[in-house]
């Protein structure tokens, strides 16, 4: 497992780097290309486009990093990129999918990875690909702006104010949208999940 950098740390390779030491830039980018490609893999539900729209993120990010001014952390500069490369992506292929009737959506395999270490399910039931097909199928049914912040704050682990900057909106608006979305999720979730264990209470969200 990669450790993740300190402020200092980045603030050295960056400097380093916009002076000229290019090979840097691999070091301060290692230890958030898993979070990178899974911020990804949400959306674009495919690895192929996932890997496409991670490798783009991490080229503006260099292309762009004079621009940061280390306001936010580089990670959640780096995931913002990330989100918004997504976003565009997505809609170049909801633009051509109405362009052209006749294409079929691709329903390319998702990665049980993603929700490896999510923290409300237990680890014997993740193992279950029932269960960890629910979870998938149940964020990637949510709309985007509240797939955004459970992914962040529940998936990623960033904090409220990261996920804040992450997306650019208010931290009020971060709440109540995660608020929303874990209520929306366990609605969706909660039947299915009784099928499993009727017994058990599956979610305590903190």
């Amino acid at each position: 497992m990669v450790a993740e950098l300190t402020t200092r740390d980045e603030a050295a390779m960056i400097s380093a780097i916009l002076d000229g030491d290019t090979e840097q830039y691999h070091n301060l980018i290692r230890p958030y290309e898993l979070s990178v490609y899974r911020t990804a893999l949400s959306f674009m539900k495919n690895e192929s486009d996932a890997e496409d729209v991670a490798q783009e993120a991490f080229l503006k990010a260099f292309r762009n990093l004079k621009n940061f001014r280390g306001n936010a952390k580089f990670s959640t500069w780096l995931i913002s990129i990330t989100l918004n490369e997504a976003r565009s992506r997505l809609r170049r292929q909801r633009t051509l999918r109405m362009e052209s009737l006749d294409d079929t959506p691709d329903e390319g395999h998702v990665s049980p990875a993603l929700l490896r270490d999510w923290r409300e399910i237990p680890s014997e039931a993740l193992e279950r690909q029932e269960v960890r097909q629910m979870l998938q199928d149940a964020i990637s049914n949510l709309s985007p702006i509240y797939r955004e912040v459970l992914l962040l704050r529940d998936v990623e682990g960033l904090s409220i104010e990261e996920a804040s900057a992450a997306l650019t909106v208010s931290t009020a608006s971060v709440k109540v949208r995660l608020h929303r979305a874990r209520l929306m999720l366990q609605k969706q979730l909660a039947p299915q999940l009784k099928s499993v264990n009727p017994k058990r209470r599956w979610f305590r969200w903190s």
